[in-house]
């Protein structure tokens, strides 16, 4: 077993910041019922920013729909891509949407339940087919109880329904648009982020945002006349079908990745819903692209969320590799 001091990663050179700080954009302020003088300032999403000192001119904008914990840190402590691209000189911004994390206050009632599912975690984020079963190249220090505790506790509340997009990605809209987040932003996301992160490019006017990369996402968005049908019920997950019109709006985004780590068979939903959404972008003129880390970069053992995998060096060389590719990679 690993002790609670594990994870302690000595850099070999600091990070030089220019500035860091954070602020609050979109939501609103609605009026008290019963007392016209009292007001609440709720549903904005919240930023927290970090500038090196000689700034590159593309922001990565890193958004997780359960924790920003995912992008500061390795499964075993290391160095998260936060600080790797701090390190090269990409301004980053970990975006909290509202009634999720530190941009918790809802401008309605929320309830919380506890919900069983640590073990539900250990399969969903590709460590195993079963709980404590490990994939046997598996990305992750799986003799170390200390980081499993670790990665299935670093979480916030989730609200998963099409509802909970809309709301979320009507703040990130605004901030996307604001110039807020820099006049070229990528989006780094995960899991049910990516469906976010589409969603605010149908709505922004598209403008500042150069790019989304997307490792496994659950959700996808579609032109209503596509013939696909919207998920059911809450609709957690997607499909969300928007107007072919604003649909097209994804095409004008001059590149999009969608990445899925190892030991994905072909039959998963949301792999398909991905091949399917690429296609379509490309058909009105879009770059969009699906890459399966292990078959075709041959990182094998990738998980979930593979920019806090072991090697995550590696998976941040692809990131590295996108971005020169796609001319994001100057100076300011």
């Amino acid at each position: 077993m690993v002790s609670g001091n594990a994870g302690r990663w000595k850099p070999k050179k600091p990070i030089m910041l220019r500035q860091s700080g954070g602020f609050t954009i979109g939501g609103k302020v609605i009026t008290h019922p019963a007392n016209p003088n009292m007001t609440l300032s709720c549903d904005h999403g919240y930023v927290e920013y970090f500038h090196p000192w000689r700034p590159r001119r593309t922001s990565i904008v890193m958004w997780h729909s359960s924790s920003t914990q995912t992008f500061q840190n390795r499964w075993d402590g290391g160095e998260g891509f936060k600080d790797k691209f701090l390190r090269r000189d990409y301004p980053v911004y970990l975006w909290e949407g509202p009634r999720v994390g530190r941009a918790n206050w809802a401008c309605t009632t929320t309830y919380y339940a506890p919900d069983y599912r640590d073990q539900g975690n250990f399969v969903a984020w590709n460590f195993g087919p079963k709980f404590k079963e490990w994939w046997p190249d598996v990305q992750f220090p799986t003799e170390s109880d200390y980081a499993w505790q670790q990665a299935t506790s670093s979480r916030y509340v989730e609200y998963d329904s099409e509802a909970s997009v809309n709301l979320e990605t009507d703040a990130a809209a605004i901030a996307a648009d604001s110039g807020k987040l820099g006049k070229d932003i990528i989006y780094l996301t995960n899991s049910a982020s990516g469906l976010r992160a589409q969603m605010t490019a149908v709505k922004s006017n598209t403008t500042n945002i150069k790019g989304i990369v997307c490792y496994e996402g659950y959700g996808y968005v579609f032109p209503d006349n596509a013939g696909i049908e919207p998920g059911a019920g809450l609709n957690p997950f997607g499909p969300i079908l928007v107007p072919e019109e604003d649909f097209k709006k994804l095409a004008k985004i001059p590149s999009i990745q969608f990445l899925w780590g190892d030991h994905r068979d072909e039959s998963f939903t949301f792999l398909n819903q991905s091949r399917q959404a690429a296609a379509l972008i490309n058909k009105f003129g879009g770059n969009a692209e699906v890459i399966l880390l292990g078959e075709d970069k041959g990182l094998k053992g990738t998980t979930h969320i593979a920019f806090a995998d072991l090697d995550n060096d590696k998976v941040a060389d692809l990131l590295d590799d996108y971005l020169r590719e796609n001319k994001l990679n100057r100076y300011e």
